[in-house]
């Protein structure tokens, strides 16, 4: 299929037109599941292996036929918990440190940052924290390219360990591991930003104090609890005006590193501290939050972020976004108002506790309901990382020297078009607004964020990509296909296989009879025709829309 035929269909199947699953790609059968024909508690019923692994495909970072058995054998419930109590294996700063890659030759230099990332992304247990800390970094964006100094990859690194760390814990405590990160003083240039100076007419850099309102916590106009806006005279109302930014900036003020020893990177693991003759202590006022004069800075921060954390946008405006990136980019109104509720109270009293809002996304009706695998309406595009990290996942790849060599994998020439950490942009490489223009997407006033990043180049580059790492691996990191070897000779039982899988049974007995002929054409009587055809069938199915469009 050529790219042009490709982008069409994925279009259709993101509900641009076109029909739905075909009986191959239907759920498997219903066992009560489904919100819209279940009842009692979605988390603690039975999941047939088709269920397991839609659930694990929009829950974890990547999953294997292992994972979906034991999945089926136990319930959603199980599995949250046990998640939820995974300590981290190992901490991103903590993988440099072992690596050595603080040896003074690497002040100057990204050594190790890229083995770093994928380590986690693929070999990490946690699967769970890894998605969801994914999903916060395509929302909290710093990207390494877009920072200065020494020892980068240090500075990303505890960067992500703050995201990491707290996203199985209050949403409050990760605004403030943020907001005295060196990572996101650099990015959004705080880090140095002084008080006004009457003499000069310089004033409070404003980058963080815009960003953190609008990308972050509450965004551009005023949501009502179900994600759709407040209205005036038949326009949207702001959240807030240029005032409010300015004022907002004089809080950030004063923020240097906690140290001036720059020739070990041991700094930047450390919280921001205040040079108190550079911040501002006169009065500040923004959003209904007043800051009083001559309040010192831990105090005007923690006012701040009080009020940007108890603000009426923060429940839908983050529950929306993470519904997008885990289940479907277009979830109704009730969708983002039940979730948004648990944001406000997690049935004890408890505002912005992050495992009662993953869990809120992941079991609600509308995400577990079977039906929606044959939606046009329903799902999402699966983010190239993702479809990169289930992929070797799914096929066990390691890397026994720890150098996981799948580099930067940012180029939409012969890529991903997306690399964890390489956002050139604080608005991420995509944005949950987007919907691709003169579509049928934008004209039914729908969204498609991940398209943002896909066009004929980059579907291109996607395939050829994944055709070379199918049949390679990346250096030394190899994909283990053993479990597949005994199905090669039945391309039927292999493509099922790959299809429960990789696709959850999404993709079509059409489809499936399609690559069926194409695998039939090779040869499977010897070792190498057999790898051949388990290699062409595995892109196959990552290559097909049904594959792409996860509902």
């Amino acid at each position: 299929m050529g790219a042009a035929a490709t982008a069409a269909a994925l279009l259709a199947a993101c509900g641009g037109g076109g029909g739905g699953a075909g009986s191959s790609g239907g759920s498997g059968g219903s066992t009560g599941t489904s919100g819209s024909t279940g009842g009692g508690n979605i988390g603690t019923q039975s999941l047939t292996p088709t269920q397991a692994s839609r659930f694990l495909s929009q829950a974890a970072i990547g999953h294997g036929n292992a994972d979906i058995t034991a999945l089926a054998a136990a319930n959603i419930d199980t599995w949250l918990s046990q998640q939820f109590a995974l300590a981290r294996p190992q901490k991103f700063w903590d993988f440099l440190i072992a690596g050595g890659y603080d040896a003074a030759a690497n002040i100057n230099s990204t050594a190790g940052y890229e083995a770093m990332v994928w380590a986690q992304l693929m070999g990490s247990p946690d699967v769970l924290r890894q998605r969801i800390g994914l999903a916060l970094l395509d929302q909290w964006v710093v990207g390494i390219d877009g920072i200065t100094g020494n020892w980068l990859s240090f500075t990303m690194a505890a960067y992500l360990d703050g995201l990491w760390d707290n996203a199985f814990g209050n949403y409050r405590d990760l605004m403030e591991a943020v907001s005295t990160s060196a990572g996101m003083g650099l990015f959004l240039t705080f880090l140095g930003s002084a008080k006004a100076n009457p003499n000069t007419g310089s004033i409070p850099d404003e980058n963080y104090a815009r960003e953190l309102m609008q990308l972050f916590t509450i965004g551009l106009y005023q949501l009502n609890v179900d994600g759709s806006q407040v209205m005036s005279g038949g326009a949207p109302v702001p959240t807030y005006t240029q005032a409010d930014v300015s004022q907002h900036a004089r809080v950030w003020t004063g923020y240097t590193y906690a140290s001036t020893d720059s020739t070990t990177p041991a700094r930047l693991r450390l919280p921001l501290t205040v040079n108190a003759n550079k911040h501002e202590t006169g009065a500040s006022s923004f959003l209904g939050i007043s800051i009083p004069a001559g309040t010192d800075a831990a105090t005007a921060r923690k006012l701040a972020l009080d009020g940007l954390f108890n603000h009426a946008n923060l429940p839908p405006f983050f529950g929306k976004q993470l519904i997008q990136h885990l289940v479907t980019s277009n979830p109704s109104p009730a969708y983002i108002k039940r979730v948004a509720q648990v944001f406000m109270d997690n049935g004890s009293g408890v505002r912005g506790d992050m495992k009662a809002v993953i869990r809120a996304v992941l079991i609600d009706a509308e995400a577990r309901d079977d039906t929606q695998v044959a939606s046009t309406t329903f799902g999402k595009l699966r983010e190239p990382v993702v479809r990169l990290t289930q992929w070797a996942r799914a096929f066990g790849v390691t890397s026994p020297t720890q150098l996981w060599p799948f580099g930067n994998t940012s180029s939409s020439a012969n890529r991903l078009a997306e690399s964890p950490g390489h956002s050139g942009s604080v608005f991420n490489w995509f944005r949950p607004g987007y919907a691709p223009p003169g579509t049928s997407i934008a004209t039914a006033n729908r969204v498609a964020p991940e398209f943002q990043i896909t066009n004929e180049p980059s579907l291109i580059a996607y395939v050829n990509y994944m055709q070379q790492v199918i049949a390679n691996g990346a250096g030394e990191a190899k994909p283990d296909y053993s479990s597949l070897t005994p199905l090669a000779t039945d391309s039927q039982a292999l493509l099922d296989q790959l299809n429960l899988v990789l696709a959850a049974k999404q993709i079509s007995a059409a489809t499936i009879a399609q690559m069926k002929n194409a695998l039939d054409t090779i040869a499977a009587d010897t070792a190498a025709g057999a790898t051949r055809r388990i290699n062409a069938a595995i892109l196959l199915v990552v290559a097909s829309p049904e594959y792409l469009v996860l509902r």
